[in-house]
């Protein structure tokens, strides 16, 4: 069955986790991704870890299924024209390197758009290609504390912290694939490509939605709410008397059924706390109060009662927990390859569930150049080879 972007091609010189993560959702969907790096392998993530499975890190795998892989050295006139090669029969070529750094090559978008005028270029940077910080470098964890997310998150006492997961690469990743999608849609009225100019903070802005929101109104630093809600009461963690919970009341309706099930009827009537706005002008001292009673329970008991009751609520799982939950394994969640170096490996599935033309899984994250002899061939290209046997293009 063919994918929703089946032959599409595209062309991944990007490394880490925003391009690739790009990619990837790009070959779950059908497209041909073909991984460039440098000769011997040069995306950082294959050396990240533990853990490694037979020298094959799981950062790695995380981001790459569904690619070929071939090595080409950018710094040689040979490895320029294979890619020039190669840009002429893609739909699209992504990259996250240094703001210029393309162009230097001879690689930029107007290079390429005289050789492919269909190309879809796609550009990911730590902050664009305009402005007066374009030349420097960007990470996860800098733009998490440049953007403001950082310091939304965490608790007074903890100081602003970062996410558990780099949090804008993958919003990045996201964009970027939006960006691209959007793009050739619009193709196929202009026949046309186009340059996007994706960046790691402008993400990350995008991100701060109602708390970005909210100081553009009022100009007021939010607080460091820790896992409470800015804008909702209650919308938060509580401890239970065997762990802890999340309690997510998105109106007054679930509000009165919250109060029933704690037994307390007279909180909802309670003018202090019958609407959100007057919930959150006075958490400090409707929380303390449903803290109190959680802690007469458990979690589990708690979680019965909300979801008689309609009340949205969820237990923190560790990831043992998450992947041996039963709904997230009868959605195709965490999926098994076979792999040539690492052997089988276990990775996260697709979230994307497409009716008629399904996500496949039809290539392991591949190793570095495992494609060279097929891509070269189709190029018309002789390989030049050290005596070890390793493609020096």
């Amino acid at each position: 069955m063919a994918g929703a972007l089946e032959n599409i091609k595209v062309l991944d010189l990007s490394r880490v986790l925003a391009g690739p993560y790009c990619t990837m959702i790009m070959g779950d969907l059908g497209a041909e991704i073909l991984k460039v790096e440098a000769p011997g392998g040069s995306d950082e993530t294959r050396k990240w870890g533990p853990p490694f499975q037979h020298d094959v890190s799981a950062y790695y795998l995380s981001a790459n299924r569904n690619k070929k892989a071939i090595t080409v050295d950018l710094k040689s006139d040979e490895g320029i024209d294979i890619i020039k090669k190669l840009v002429q029969e893609s739909d699209v070529i992504i990259s996250n390197f240094k703001t210029g750094t393309m162009d230097s090559f001879g690689l930029g978008y107007d290079d390429l758009a005289l050789l492919n005028p269909r190309i879809v270029y796609c550009s990911i940077t730590g902050f664009g290609e305009t402005g007066p910080e374009r030349n420097l470098p960007g990470y996860d964890f800098i733009i998490q504390a440049m953007s403001g997310l950082m310091s939304t998150t965490g608790t007074k006492e903890s100081g602003p912290q970062k996410s558990g997961v780099a949090i804008v690469d993958i919003l990045t990743g996201l964009y970027a694939c939006i960006g691209i999608q959007a793009a050739l849609l619009e193709r196929v009225q202009s026949g046309k490509g186009q340059k996007l100019d994706i960046s790691l903070y402008d993400s990350a802005v995008s991100a701060l939605v109602n708390i970005g929101s909210n100081y553009l109104m009022a100009e007021k630093v939010p607080a460091t709410l820790g896992n409470m809600h800015a804008n909702i009461v209650p919308y938060q963690t509580f401890q239970t008397l065997d762990g802890e919970m999340v309690i997510a009341v998105g109106n007054d309706n679930q509000y009165k059924a919250l109060c029933h099930v704690l037994g307390k009827p007279e909180y909802a009537t309670d003018e202090r706390f019958q609407t959100n706005p007057n919930r959150v002008e006075h958490r400090d001292i409707l929380v303390p109060l449903l803290q109190e009673i959680f802690l007469t329970q458990e979690t589990k008991y708690w979680q019965e009662k909300c979801r008689n009751n309609n009340i949205p609520s969820g237990p923190i799982q560790s990831l043992e927990e998450v992947v041996n939950d039963k709904q997230l394994q009868s959605r195709d969640m965490f999926i098994t390859q076979n792999h040539p170096t690492a052997g089988k490996i276990k990775l996260i599935g697709s979230p994307l569930k497409l009716s008629r033309t399904p996500v496949q899984m039809k290539y392991h994250p591949p190793n570095p150049g495992e494609h060279n002899e097929e891509i070269m061939n189709r190029l018309g290209i002789i390989q030049t080879t050290t005596k070890k046997g390793e493609n020096i293009l």
